[in-house]
């Protein structure tokens, strides 16, 4: 008796599965055959229309060529600048509390430019851009992208790489200066802010998400832009009196350039408001004459000599505008008067609206204080006041910044907003609109840090709650001061 085989339960369809490829394995073979012979090769055959079809006319042609004439011009003042940070701290730090968190420049701790999460120890790496200001190698990039930074290289549009020494930082206007050895270098032309138009076309040059030397186009949707609660790295309020663009402005542009259509510099691209950290149609510029500032204090001292009036001041409302009998509604009314500031030796009140500065025209708080930070200790401003419906100008020497905090401190008797001594375990915080709680030995352990405090309520609606502030994230530092207890906090803020 024959013995049968035994299969797999699918040979049966394999079988014939593989007969069917057969067949159209001779099927193809016959179709190849027969297309062959049917059609004769050609060997002079025309693809693509003789023309295009339309011409554009000559001043699509002269728009068309002046882009090509400015990229080709301004290309060369643009580096890219790839940093290495340093992040250490306890491995027991519960971070996951921070994903998804993002700061307004679009690097969300945890990956995208910065490359690290709050808490990793390990090496790090980021990338941005930066313009070329002098010919020996003074380059102006944004503070966040070197901060905390260990290593800096620039390489340059002819593909030359360097490291780059930090001249000094700005934080308040998120402005840093680097330096390579090299001589020679193309650098870019400043223009002058007060040629700058909205609705003017623009070119964006850096280096987004690694894609080197890209040029971007758009207009200028604003000028002026402020409200918009960036704060620096530490916390710090930061000068907000931006160029706002619709050109594309992605992570690892900052630090670029905006040029206007003569390849002149009017800023440096900053800032993205953003909910992915992606580009979603509005970029912000720290405006060249504050460029030009900050750039020239930090190469001549490492330092910034910047100047104060010493006023606490809003925008005027439609209201105010109303009461004050004005014909438009510009400037900002005084709140209130630093005692010995330069304003109340010029004689400014407590409910005069300040319309002008140098003559041009107020017409938002982050315009005052953006024209304020272009001039320096010992320079002199004037203003020109509105008071009983009366024009007056006052003309004012400004004092050195650091002057203001020490007068501050010694203004306000150690008084601070909260009620907190050095004894309380639980306080509200009412700068920052959030209650914390003193850490002890256990949570210590727990959360792998020395010091610190737990916030334990964010109030709805509130800036912290803004930024991603939640109960249960431990505050390490404020301001670069540790924090061991509420009252820690509550002496700094």
């Amino acid at each position: 008796m024959r013995k049968q085989k035994v299969y797999p339960a699918n040979f049966r369809f394999m079988s014939a599965f593989g007969g069917m490829l057969l067949s159209g394995a001779l099927f193809l073979s016959v179709f190849s055959f027969s297309s062959t012979d049917s059609f004769a090769k050609e060997k002079d055959v025309k693809i693509g229309a003789s023309s295009a079809p339309t011409q554009m006319n000559s001043l699509a042609k002269q728009l068309n060529e002046t882009f090509h004439s400015v990229s080709n011009a301004v290309l060369p003042t643009v580096v890219s600048i790839n940093v290495k940070f340093e992040k250490k701290s306890s491995p027991n730090q519960n971070y996951q509390e921070f994903e998804g968190f993002e700061d307004f420049f679009g690097f969300p701790f945890g990956g995208g430019g910065r490359g690290f999460s709050p808490f990793d120890n390990t090496p790090s790496e980021g990338s941005g851009s930066g313009v070329i200001i002098s010919e020996n190698g003074y380059i102006i990039t944004n503070n966040h992208v070197i901060d905390n930074a260990s290593e800096i290289k620039v390489t340059t549009y002819d593909k030359k790489t360097y490291t780059a020494e930090l001249i000094g930082t700005d934080p308040a206007t998120d402005l840093a200066v680097i330096k390579i050895d090299a001589s020679k270098l193309p650098l870019a032309y400043f223009a002058n802010i007060d040629d700058v138009k909205i609705g003017e076309m623009v070119l964006a040059v850096g280096n987004p998400l690694g894609l080197n030397s890209t040029i971007t186009q758009g207009v200028v949707s604003a000028i002026g832009r402020g409200s918009l609660n960036l704060r620096a790295r530490g916390g710090k309020q930061t000068v907000e009196n931006f160029i706002q663009t619709d050109a594309a402005i992605n992570p690892g542009n900052s630090g670029g350039g905006l040029f206007d259509l003569n390849g002149a510099l009017i800023g440096i691209n900053t800032a993205i408001a953003s909910q992915n950290g992606s580009f979603i149609g509005y970029g912000f510029a720290v405006p060249i004459d504050l460029v030009k500032n900050i750039a020239e204090d930090l190469i001549e001292d490492g330092e910034i000599n910047r100047g104060y009036i010493g006023v606490q001041f809003e925008p005027v409302s439609e209201a105010m505008a109303k009461a004050l009998n004005m014909e438009k509604i510009i400037g900002v009314v005084v709140q209130d008067v630093v005692k010995k500031s330069p304003a109340e030796k010029a004689g400014i009140e407590i409910g005069d609206v300040i319309i002008a500065v140098d003559g041009k025209e107020i017409t938002s708080s982050n315009q005052l204080q953006g024209l304020v930070f272009t001039k320096k200790s010992g320079e002199k401003v004037e203003l020109t006041l509105l008071r009983d419906g009366k024009k007056s100008k006052k003309t004012l020497t400004l004092d050195p910044l650091d002057k203001k905090s020490d007068k501050t401190k010694s203004n306000d008797n150690s008084k601070f907003e909260d009620d907190v001594d050095t004894e309380t375990i639980e306080a509200k915080i009412n700068g920052l609109e959030i209650t914390v709680e003193k850490l002890n030995s256990e949570s210590k352990s727990d959360y792998g840090v020395d010091y610190g405090v737990i916030v334990t309520k964010v109030e709805r609606g509130s800036d912290a709650q803004k930024n991603f502030i939640q109960p249960g994230t431990i505050i390490l530092k404020a301001d670069k001061k540790k924090i061991n207890s509420p009252y820690d906090l509550s002496k700094i803020i």
